[in-house]
């Protein structure tokens, strides 16, 4: 099975966001910290597109898994 390396960039492009590095970050800074009780997949800002991909993945442990993991912990820390 071939091993999949996907971005940052673009886990929000498949997402249908701007997968540049300042609008990454600026869509980090804008909803973080996600609050503890709130799953990535059940925050606000997502539409249901996005939030049934990222449910999906997480729980399939899919190619993408390990990226949302990643843009779960980063939404997590506090605003800077």
């Amino acid at each position: 099975m071939e091993a999949h390396h996907h971005t940052l960039g673009q886990l929000f492009a498949q997402l249908g966001l701007p997968e540049d590095a300042a609008s990454i970050d600026a869509f980090i800074a804008r909803h973080a910290p996600l609050p503890g009780h709130v799953t990535l997949g059940e925050a606000p800002f997502w539409n249901a597109s996005q939030a049934e991909f990222l449910c999906g993945e997480q729980a399939r442990d899919a190619d993408w898994a390990e990226l949302v993991d990643t843009l779960d912990v980063l939404l997590r820390q506090p605003a800077s």
